[in-house]
């Protein structure tokens, strides 16, 4: 496809949602280069015709954020100012044909599994030799692996299972060759994502291989630190604390949803786990792994959550004090088991009793931060800002959890590179350091 006079589509791919988006969009940009077309990702290319929307459809904000964003570009294409305007993605796969009805101005919606056909547009080809040399958007010296895609779980407040299918591995063999690459390319530290990593490998290996995979990524030359998000906490396999305690390039870092606390909200969230198993799981993931960081979301104002079962996800978060935690409100969402149960939660109550959970955690990552002062740490420097280097440590990952900050004014540091650094002061989300001499 060329433009109007002639000369050749310029294309910039805008990603809403959460990092697994990213990816997709990553290699959305990988094809296109792959066949000679200039793609970018979101504010690299100004002067681009074509424009790729990859949107997030997970909760109400994001939805809304998604619809906007595509609003303003048919606005822009509708002044003439792109050729072309496409959308792909979540909210795309659940929503085409209301999209297609309601903004019509989009020349093709695309769903989650529909990559040749969106290149099809560009009368480019999908070409397999491409897996594994992905073009990142993240700084060089980290980048996301998806090493699966779906879910089969069938938690009643999810719609991913509806988004994104049933759950498909990705072999060994693709994610090694694809870290090598990332790692000939200056990639240091390696963020496994998927919708559910601890259903790694059973429907290829007919068993769950997520530690066999950690202990050959971590062969990998280059690759320093494997980090491991979104895994879920029902039939957890344990073998992946020994991986961790017997591999250094294997973060003490586990990234692990629950939701909720109660063991009534656990069984209408269709969780497959309960308090008491939640518990024992974790006390094990620390004895295992004494040093492990514990990032956890929770969900409140599910449909029917009392007050004494919200006390009790916060009697609980007071006795297991995670190292990082987010939180989020309940949102009815089209299709999913959760439809059944009356949203009846008033948004007021959401967000109070979110208030308060944050509150619990604040405290916490405070006090936790404030024992730190004093020990050294290695960290990884993401950036400079203004007078400050900004890194992390093992127990942080970008984005969603605690910065490290350097006076730059006293010290130089070098982006990309990893530093051992002596902890002065501490906040409640981050901390204040100074470079230390290795000795």
């Amino acid at each position: 496809m060329k433009t109007k006079d002639g000369r050749k589509d310029k294309v910039k791919v805008i990603t809403l949602g959460c990092s697994k988006n990213l990816v997709d969009s990553e290699n959305i940009i990988t094809q296109l280069k792959g066949n000679d077309i200039n793609a970018e990702h979101e504010g690299l290319l100004d002067d681009a015709n074509v424009v790729v929307i990859n949107t997030c459809g997970f909760i109400d904000r994001a939805k809304e954020e998604s619809v906007n964003t595509i609003l303003e570009y048919a606005e822009v294409k509708s002044r003439g100012d792109i050729d072309k305007l496409y959308v792909t993605g979540c909210l795309s796969e659940r929503y085409k044909n209301d999209l297609e009805k309601d903004i019509p101005e989009v020349d093709a919606y695309f769903g989650t599994m529909e990559l040749p056909g969106l290149l099809a547009k560009f009368n480019a080809d999908y070409k397999h030799e491409l897996i594994g040399e992905r073009f990142i958007t993240t700084p060089k010296h980290y980048a996301y692996c998806k090493i699966s895609e779906g879910c089969n779980r069938t938690c009643s407040f999810c719609a991913i299972p509806l988004m994104r299918g049933k759950h498909v591995s990705r072999t060994i063999e693709d994610l090694v060759k694809e870290a090598a690459n990332l790692a000939k390319n200056g990639v240091k530290e390696l963020m496994l994502i998927a919708q559910e990593l601890t259903y790694y490998g059973l429907d290829i290996y007919k068993k769950r291989s997520l530690p066999e995979l950690l202990h050959a990524l971590a062969d990998v030359e280059g690759i320093e630190w494997i980090r491991l998000h979104y895994a879920y906490p029902s039939k957890f396999p344990k073998e992946i604390f020994d991986a961790m305690a017997e591999r250094k390039e294997i973060c003490n870092y586990l990234d692990i949803p629950l939701q909720h606390a109660n063991n009534g909200v656990l069984d209408r969230m269709r969780r497959q786990i309960t308090q008491e198993e939640t518990k024992e799981l974790i006390n094990y993931a620390r004895e295992r792994v004494p040093e492990i960081a514990i990032r956890t979301t929770m969900l409140v104002g599910f449909p029917q959550e009392t007050d004494a079962e919200f006390q009790d996800l916060v009697d609980f978060v007071k006795e297991i004090r995670f190292e990082r935690m987010g939180v989020f409100q309940y949102s009815h969402e089209d299709g999913t088991l959760a439809e059944e149960f009356e949203d009846d939660v008033s948004a007021e109550t959401k967000l109070e009793r979110s208030n308060t959970l944050m509150a619990v955690q604040q405290e916490i990552s405070f006090e936790k931060n404030q024992e730190k002062i004093g020990t050294e740490l290695r960290v990884l420097i993401d950036r400079k800002e203004g007078d400050s280097f900004i890194g992390r440590s093992e127990s942080d990952s970008p984005e969603v959890d605690n910065e490290v900050i350097i006076d730059a004014k006293k010290h130089y540091l070098r982006v990309g590179d990893f530093a051992n650094v002596k902890i002065i002061d501490a906040l409640e989300y981050d901390l204040i350091a100074e470079p230390v001499e290795v000795k």
